[in-house]
Order: C-alpha cells, then sequence, then structure tokens
C-alpha cells in the first residue's frame, strides 16, 4: 500500500513565521535606528499639535504610532507609549533611543515636564527643527546644480580619454609625421589611463578612505571644520549656516527654561563644528565664574563683532534669547541671500569650466586635421 505524501507546512504558520522574523528584524533595527530631521520635525509637529487639542500623551503617540508610514519608527514610538503606560517620563523614554531622538529634543522634553508646558515647548522645537531642514534643504538644492555637471564633465572628459582619442591616435598614426604637442601629450594622456586605469581608481579609493578615517579623528575633524569655513566660495556660507544654528538653538532652549550650562552642552553638540564647541567650552567656564558670554564672544575670532554687540544689549536688557533669534533670523536672510548671488555665480564658471576643458580636447584632437598638408607631408 504507497505511503501517503506529508501533509505540508499550513501556510498561515508559514506566514506567521515570516512574520514573527521580520518583526524581530525591524525591533532590531529600531534601537539604533537614526530618523531624519525632516521626519523627526514632522512628529514633534504633530505631537504638539495634539498636546495643544487636549488629548493625552498616550493618546497622541498612539495616534501617531497609526499613521505613521515607517515601520521601523512605528515600533519605537510603540515603545515609548509602553514605558510612559508603565509609568517612565516621556523623557526617560525618549533616552533609549538615542539615535532617533537627538539630544536637543530629549532636553526640550525634560524642561517641558519640568515647567507642565510640554505642547508650547515641542511646539517651539518643532519650528526650529523646520527652520533648520528648510535652510539645509536650500543649501542642498544649490549644490546639486553644480555637484551634476562636474560629475557629468568627469565621465564625459574619461569617456573621451578612454574610448575616443583612442580612435583618432590610430589614424593619427598612419600619417607618419610629428604630432602637435598639444594632441601628442593628449594622446599620452589617453594611453596612460587606458593603461593604468586600475591604479588610478585603486589610489582615488585609497585616498577617499585615508581621508575619511583622518577626518573622523579629533585633529582631522579640526582641521576639516577649520578649512570648510576658510575655503573659497563655500567658506562665507558654511561660516553663517554654523552662526545662525548656534544663536537659534541657544534661544530655543534659554527661552524654554534649559539651564544655560545644559545648554551650552547641547548647542556644542548640536553645531557639529570644532569652532562652535571650543567656544560653549569657554563660556561655560566664564559663565560658572561669574562671567557674561558677550566677553568670551568679544574675543572669539570665530563670532562677528555685531553678535557681541547685540548679545551684550541683550544681556543688559535681559533678553538674550530674543536678540540670539534675531540674530538667527538675519543669518538666515543672510544664507537665502548667499545661496542665491552662489548659484547666480556658479552657473557661468561651470559652463566656462566644461567649455575650456571639453573645448580644449577636441580643439586638441581636431588641430592634426587643421593641419594635414603639414602632418600629411611625411608620406611623400
Amino acid at each position: 500500500m504507497a505511503t501517503p505524501p506529508a501533509a505540508a507546512k499550513p501556510k498561515s504558520n508559514v506566514q506567521a513565521a515570516q512574520a514573527l522574523a521580520k518583526q524581530k528584524s525591524l525591533e532590531k533595527k529600531a534601537k539604533s535606528y537614526k530618523l531624519g530631521l525632516g521626519e523627526l520635525a514632522l512628529f514633534t509637529s504633530q505631537l504638539a499639535s495634539l498636546l495643544q487639542a487636549g488629548l493625552p500623551l498616550v493618546s497622541c503617540l498612539e495616534a501617531l504610532q497609526d499613521q505613521t508610514e515607517d515601520q521601523v519608527f512605528r515600533i519605537i514610538i510603540r515603545d515609548v507609549r509602553n514605558d510612559i503606560s508603565s509609568g517612565t517620563s516621556f523623557s526617560g523614554a525618549v533616552k533609549r533611543f538615542p539615535n532617533a531622538f537627538n539630544n536637543l529634543f530629549i532636553s526640550m522634553v525634560e524642561a517641558g515636564e519640568a515647567s507642565g508646558g510640554l505642547a508650547e515647548i515641542l511646539g517651539k522645537v518643532a519650528g526650529y527643527f523646520e527652520s533648520t531642514v528648510k535652510l539645509t534643504k536650500k543649501v542642498k538644492s544649490a549644490m546639486t546644480y553644480p555637484i551634476a555637471v562636474i560629475g557629468l564633465a568627469v565621465a564625459l572628459v574619461n569617456v573621451l580619454l578612454i574610448f575616443v582619442i583612442p580612435v583618432f591616435a590610430a589614424m593619427f598614426a598612419d600619417f607618419g609625421a610629428k604630432l602637435p604637442a598639444p594632441t601628442q601629450m593628449l594622446i599620452d594622456l589617453s594611453n596612460f589611463m587606458r593603461a593604468w586605469w586600475w591604479a588610478l581608481g585603486g589610489g582615488a579609493f585609497g585616498i577617499f578612505k585615508f581621508v575619511s578615517k583622518y577626518i573622523a579623528t579629533p585633529g582631522g575633524r579640526r582641521q576639516k571644520d577649520l578649512f570648510l569655513v576658510r575655503a573659497p566660495i563655500f567658506g562665507n556660507l558654511v561660516h553663517k549656516i554654523a552662526l545662525s544654528r548656534f544663536c537659534r538653538t541657544y534661544a530655543t532652549l534659554m527661552r524654554s527654561g534649559v539651564p544655560i550650562l545644559r545648554t551650552l552642552e547641547i548647542v556644542a553638540s548640536a553645531s557639529n563644528k570644532v569652532q562652535i564647541e571650543d567656544a560653549c567650552a569657554d563660556i561655560a567656564r566664564h559663565v560658572s565664574q561669574g562671567g557674561q558670554v558677550s566677553e568670551i564672544m568679544g574675543i572669539n575670532p570665530f563670532f562677528p563683532p555685531m553678535m557681541k554687540h547685540m548679545i551684550k544689549a541683550g544681556e543688559s536688557t535681559g533678553n538674550v534669547d530674543g536678540m540670539m533669534n534675531k540674530i538667527a533670523d538675519f543669518y538666515d536672510v543672510e544664507c537665502e541671500a548667499t545661496v542665491s548671488a552662489l548659484t547666480s555665480l556658479i552657473e557661468p564658471i561651470l559652463i566656462v569650466f566644461l567649455g575650456v576643458v571639453v573645448g580644449g580636447i577636441v580643439m586638441a584632437m581636431f588641430l592634426p586635421i587643421f593641419q594635414l598638408g603639414a602632418v600629411a607631408g611625411g608620406l611623400q
């Protein structure tokens, strides 16, 4: 009697096992998940709106969890909500996910819990995040065009050198006469690239890895930040963005009731610039000894004299955070104007660059044809 085939595993069990494995994978990712500033700004703004409408915090998080499309972030919100339901404070719950919620967000939540005005403070930090995202998008959009054009130019030059010029070189070789110097140099460069393309590629990758590792060190990071601020064309923009972020973060934290030493600590970590980190450390030491913020800014060359005078005026009137906000607004306008000016300046520069590079290659290759009578003389 034939043995009946073994019963297949029910499809529902297989699907359940796959869903469980996927859930475990998502929960593992949630522990180290890095949330973008744009997503954090949207979450903060929505949470502030729900709290201002009078909903309890747990209900607000449940609503945000249901509408969030990011599955990993949904798990993070769920875990935060469960921690709050079990008696943990909101700030204590979000501290479990330092990559998703940055120091500024956590500190503002702590200040909101201490003052009882969590909804208002979250509204302020949402506005800060949104203004930062807006400025970042403008800078990135301005940089996209030149980076794309330069990348296209590099690719085009490589195609000409590796694939097109050898065809002309083979044709010129039949002439049997000495080629013009620009043409010969271009052919030699083409031959070198065809023979050593692997070494050039490996060398470029090695340099990239070395530079990446070096700027990850404290000394390399310091040199990178100093170079970016002093760099031609873009250095002024980088400097203004750093000043705007410093003032906006400082004002937002101080206005929310965060202690000044904690404010300086958060401003330093959020700046991502060694110049501001050093300045915040100096200011913290000076303030601890009873000094004023403007006194350190006055002797630090990273901060313009205008900032020193405005902050000093704010200290005399007890409105430092208001002055910081005005300075941040001023530099935001300056950044937008600088981005617009750079965009207008970069376009003709890139057109000239492409014309010189590509036009130079084309002229060098057609130069023997223009002088065909002299070059072909070797055949007689």
